[in-house]
């Protein structure tokens, strides 16, 4: 299995998709990531849900797959997953949605301006530090959440994982009703009956 997992750019993926025969695309965000803005004809299977269902989500992808997230991360983590369940060549578009939105290629959205994961983990974790440090005034002790906080940070950045983000994904405001594993299943299922 490669290290990396290979690359695919906005312009490519948009040949692609023009193309007599366009690849499954599989948006790893989360449902409110999703909404916000999405590229059209994806599907949306949240890298939780894709790691933890990775054999059965397998038994509905042909070998043609763009992962798609918001910068390229979570998608480089799907396709290891689906790599491990013996998927792969899947691609990752390069960028994530950042780069294809930059590059001018359409996205659906819900209307709704939804934060991103990353943005949210930023405010989460900037206000408890900020929270820490101006309480410790008052009680020395709360200095230390404000360096949990930051061990978290160095370690997420050291591991390319995030702890806060897979529990903030979890939030009712970053799900959605139509964001479980039947019915993606069943989505995937039958765009191949129809392909």
């Amino acid at each position: 299995m490669n290290e990396l997992p290979a690359r695919l750019d906005a312009a490519s993926l948009r040949a692609r998709l023009d193309g007599p025969a366009p690849p499954r695309l599989l948006d790893v965000r989360t449902p409110g990531e999703f909404a916000a803005g999405h590229i059209p004809g994806s599907y949306n299977v949240p890298l939780d849900m894709l790691r933890e269902h990775r054999d059965e989500l397998c038994r509905h992808l042909d070998e043609d797959v763009v992962l798609i997230c918001r910068s390229g991360v979570r998608a480089g983590q799907a396709e290891r997953a689906l790599a491990g369940a013996g998927l792969r060549n899947t691609r990752v578009l390069e960028g994530g949605i950042a780069a294809w939105e930059a590059a001018g290629a359409p996205l659906n959205r819900d209307g709704r301006n939804r934060w991103d994961l990353e943005r949210q983990v930023r405010l989460v974790a900037g206000t408890i530090v900020l929270a820490a440090v101006l309480g410790s005034a008052a009680v020395p002790g709360l200095k230390w959440a404000a360096a949990l906080i930051g061990g978290g940070l160095a370690f997420a950045a050291l591991t390319n994982t995030c702890a806060m983000g897979m529990l903030l994904a979890k939030l009712p405001f970053n799900r959605g009703a139509s964001c479980d594993l039947g019915t993606i299943s069943a989505q995937l299922a039958g765009e191949e009956r129809a392909a």
